[in-house]
């Protein structure tokens, strides 16, 4: 059974990257700090270019969990695979933590939220190596 790693890291990744331009609007409704509003390049993953995306969030420089998780979805979308890694990890272990909406319009802890994106990523490179 051949496996288009790509579709699959980018089905497993899109709801939670699309889904988290509702969080741009509900973290600005929350008592967030301002250094936390920041662009969190939705627009770019949508669009299809990650490339673009992860240079506006290797600026933001972040410990937002959304910016993390979207420079996790970027890497993953580019192969950079390692770094899509250490991005979720950090969203996970990040001291910022809330709720995102997600494409379906659920709402998710961002730690879940980070956590799931990591296991889908992981999942399809076992798969990819078997």
């Amino acid at each position: 059974m051949e496996v288009d790693i790509g579709r699959t890291i980018m089905s497993a990744t899109a709801l939670i990257a699309s889904a988290l331009i509702a969080q741009s609007a509900f973290s600005m409704a929350m008592d967030t700090p301002v250094e936390q509003k920041n662009d969190i390049a939705t627009v770019e993953l949508q669009a299809g270019q990650p490339t673009e995306a992860i240079r506006k969030l290797e600026v933001a420089a972040s410990d937002d969990p959304a910016t993390l998780i979207n420079l996790g979805t970027a890497y993953a979308r580019t192969g950079m695979t390692d770094k899509a890694i250490a991005a979720y990890r950090a969203a996970v272990a990040t001291d910022v933590r809330y709720d995102l909406q997600l494409a379906d319009g659920t709402w998710m802890d961002s730690r879940r939220a980070a956590r799931n994106a990591l296991q889908d990523l992981l999942r399809a490179n076992t798969i990819a190596a078997r």
